[in-house]
């Protein structure tokens, strides 16, 4: 299935603009979510901390009392109804309880459980059997404390300690007994914790001790001790609240902090809800937007592919009209440009072709004439053997074959059938000179078959007959071939009076006396570039050297 250009561009700006703006209002809902249910359970576990202060003090001071009169050998007479009078008892009393009056009641009963004295006006009897002065009976020492078992009950205490008092010989003599009522519990706790807040004091077995609202604290103790018996545990949250939850020792009671959430169910609706609406705004901000710029970019686009297409069918009259001064109208402004150039360069190309095929028909034309002159040639050989003249019929079978080599197709040749042509123009140039020089070729039998450019000896040494030997009788021109280093050098030497200083020791420079040498640097260098060519110098006479790469005839020419 094929997708526009223009659809993907759309989509990749929808894609572009919303991802991150769900992705990040996703992330701050969460992360600030976190941090303030971090925050608030920091403050819930401080609060809590402060609560367990506070308990901790207050039951060290029932301690303390204890402590005293368990030592009081006045309070134990007076118990026991030995000895003792009220005045001086109250007072070793009240002496012992301190600043711990105002926290909770203190009262004092005999072994029968009858009430004898107290911080309070008012006191009933209690019984030995059961109940709190039933448990201090069997304690060692220290209070004991029992729960209420109904906290709406403000009027009675909502936790009551007991501790056994002796006389001096260590036998039982009374009860010490501590109440801590609802009114007790909120002038302790009053200001302690945030008032936002709900503490709830429970049992070791989970059962309420204390709390501003009595239904919460059963309905808490209740959902606790439903997990406990699950074996889950308590757990810190429920729906709606946060839950904090702490073990004091001192008075063995377990705290709870209750704090409503802060993103309650109903919050993150609503924050979802107001998300989903600005992300729908978004969307359509976002897909008019998107619509907006596609349209804008696609345009201009559109104009270049159809343009295109145009030149694809070869219709180069094309043009594509540059809007605004962006990027895309100087993309079209190149476009148009190259829609030129690309017709200049096909009326050239047309132009070329034709001259091309102007060329060949020249090419094949010129062909012709040297088959005409070879079998000429060979003409004036058969006449010149009938009438006995050799040296004609000699030249004109080298001249002929020189042609036939000359005119032949191939573009590389070995080295032995360039030197095989070499010694026919060196034989016509014998009879024209009447052998006035002497001529020598040092040809390794390994260098035979390297391929190099058709007719590149047959110019060097005709340079150095022509004008290194020119006015001598005793000329020497000699042909060496060598390889070195992966380079064929071919040398070309007569004992001439060799080149003029400005053109020896140097590569070969185009001057008129030395068109021949021009032409064949000028080869060597468009076929193997730069580094190959033609080297002159003066060594004894003229000496030119023809640096190639070594290609023998088996391998494929470049």
């Amino acid at each position: 299935m094929r997708h526009s250009f223009r659809g993907r561009l759309f989509r990749s700006f929808l894609v572009v603009s919303l991802v991150p703006l769900l992705v990040c209002s996703t992330m701050l809902l969460q992360i600030f979510r976190l941090r303030m249910t971090s925050a608030a359970r920091q403050e819930m576990a401080g609060q809590l901390s402060a609560v367990s202060h506070t308990l901790d003090t207050a039951f060290y001071a029932f301690d303390q009392t204890a402590a005293k009169l368990r030592n009081s050998a006045l309070v134990a007479g007076a118990l026991a109804g030995t000895k003792g009078e009220d005045t001086l008892v109250y007072q070793e009393f009240f002496e012992a309880v301190g600043q711990a009056k105002g926290q909770a009641r203190f009262d004092l009963y005999d072994l029968e459980g009858r009430w004898r004295y107290s911080t309070d006006l008012r006191g009933t009897d209690l019984p030995t059997d059961w109940g709190v002065l039933y448990a201090a009976a069997g304690a060692e020492e220290g209070l004991v404390y029992r729960v209420s078992e109904d906290i709406s009950n403000t009027d009675a205490p909502q936790l009551q300690g007991a501790a056994l008092l002796r006389d001096e010989q260590g036998a039982p003599a009374g009860y010490l007994v501590v109440s801590l009522y609802y009114s007790h519990l909120h002038q302790l706790l009053e200001g302690v914790y945030d008032s936002q807040n709900d503490l709830v004091l429970l049992s070791r077995y989970w059962r309420p001790v204390y709390a501003l609202q009595p239904s919460l604290a059963d309905s808490l103790a209740d959902r606790l001790r439903v997990q406990l018996l699950d074996g889950q545990g308590p757990r810190e949250t429920s729906e709606g609240f946060f839950h904090s939850i702490a073990w004091n020792e001192a008075s063995g009671l377990y705290m709870v902090l209750q704090r409503p959430q802060i993103f309650t169910q109903e919050t993150m609706q609503l924050l979802y809800t107001v998300s989903l609406a600005c992300a729908v705004v978004c969307v359509a901000i976002s897909i008019l937007m998107s619509l907006k710029l596609s349209r804008q970019l696609f345009r201009p686009i559109d104009r270049l592919h159809r343009g295109i297409g145009e030149v694809v069918q070869n219709h180069l009259d094309v043009r594509v009209p540059p809007e605004g001064d962006d990027e895309l109208a100087e993309l079209a402004q190149r476009f148009n440009g190259m829609v030129t150039a690309l017709k200049c360069n096909q009326e050239q190309l047309v132009d070329n072709q034709r001259e091309l095929n102007q060329a060949q028909i020249r090419m094949l034309q010129a062909q012709l004439n040297p088959h005409f002159l070879c079998n000429t040639l060979d003409t004036m050989k058969w006449i010149s053997k009938i009438n006995r003249v050799p040296q004609v019929a000699l030249m004109s079978t080298n001249l002929a074959d020189i042609l036939r080599f000359c005119i032949s197709p191939e573009e590389f040749v070995p080295l032995r059938r360039e030197a095989e042509i070499l010694d026919r123009y060196i034989e016509i140039q014998r009879i024209r000179m009447s052998g006035a020089f002497t001529y020598a070729m040092d040809l390794p039998p390994e260098l035979e078959d390297c391929l190099i450019p058709k007719m590149i000896l047959q110019p060097l040494v005709e340079n150095a007959i022509l004008h290194g030997l020119e006015g001598r009788d005793d000329g020497a021109v000699r042909v060496a071939a060598r390889e070195e280093g992966g380079l064929l050098r071919i040398t070309v030497s007569d004992n001439g009076p060799g080149f003029p200083p400005e053109l020896a020791a140097g590569r070969c420079r185009r001057e008129s006396r030395h068109l021949g040498l021009y032409n064949v640097d000028t080869i060597l260098t468009k076929y193997y570039g730069g580094d190959c060519g033609l080297f002159l110098s003066n060594e004894g006479g003229a000496v030119v050297t023809a640096v190639l790469p070594v290609v023998r005839e088996e391998e494929e020419m470049c």
